[in-house]
């Protein structure tokens, strides 16, 4: 968003000072915090590309097939932060909203999940802050995804800085389903009729969560048993930290 604009919509918010040397210097500052964690989205895209690779050498396989990131928009970020009632500041900004960074990871099978999980985790800066398995335990309206909240370091020109990331790994097919999910809800004007599509979604996501184990359990079939040994280790270790969360 340019600076004229970002000026416009900052004026929009409540409490916000007319003053042009201080709108400025709020602008200028917000603009920073957004460079910070778009570095920090990239540099967690690195890490993930980085592990794919080590894969594909190593074993011939890639347990990743794409990598998204995205950083909130200035009205989704502002209105998240009114909605919690905090204030319109860096401190909120770099320690109160932690998927302003985020980053998506989608994998062919539900092991993979758990695997790029344990690596990631487990790299020694990064840190793991929370954890939402919402495999195991799916949202009402059938949404599935593994969402961990990370912090790492990201060097910048004059120091080192603690950034949060927002990750969330899920398989090709509860990446479709999300994708048709967030249509209906964010890109349609809300209807009586829209009930019946949210429970065949909802039916949907069942289907394609069985699909996600037949497709896994083929792939044991062919391959055997041994890559999957450690799959309940794997999993146990990723949600150690679980909790509720935002």
């Amino acid at each position: 968003m340019e600076r004229n604009q970002l000026q416009s919509f900052f004026l929009t918010l409540p409490n916000m000072t007319q003053d042009t040397e201080h709108l400025f210097d709020r602008i200028s500052q917000f603009q920073e915090i957004m460079m910070m964690y778009s570095c920090a989205a990239r540099e967690m895209r690195t890490k993930l590309e980085v592990l794919n690779d080590d894969f594909s050498v190593r074993y011939r396989r890639n347990p990743i097939e794409i990598i998204k990131t995205r950083i909130k928009t200035p009205g989704s970020l502002f209105q998240k932060i009114m909605k919690r009632g905090l204030e319109v500041s860096e401190h909120t900004l770099l320690n109160e909203i932690h998927d302003i960074a985020g980053v998506r990871v989608i994998c062919s099978f539900i092991d993979d999940i758990y695997e790029v999980a344990r690596l990631l985790v487990g790299q020694d800066d990064v840190t793991l802050l929370e954890t939402k398995d919402y495999i195991r335990h799916p949202k009402p309206n059938g949404y599935r995804s593994l969402h961990l909240i990370l912090q790492i370091p990201v060097f910048f020109a004059d120091r080192k800085q603690k950034m949060t990331v927002e990750v969330q790994i899920r398989t090709l097919a509860m990446d479709f389903w999300a994708s048709l999910d967030h249509e209906l809800h964010y890109k349609h004007e809300e209807g009586s009729e829209l009930q019946d599509v949210e429970e065949e979604l909802r039916q949907c996501a069942d289907v394609i969560a069985r699909t996600d184990e037949r497709m896994q359990n083929i792939r044991k079939r062919i391959y055997g048993e041994a890559t999957w040994e450690k799959k309940q280790e794997v999993e146990d270790g990723v949600c150690d930290s679980e909790s509720d969360g935002e």
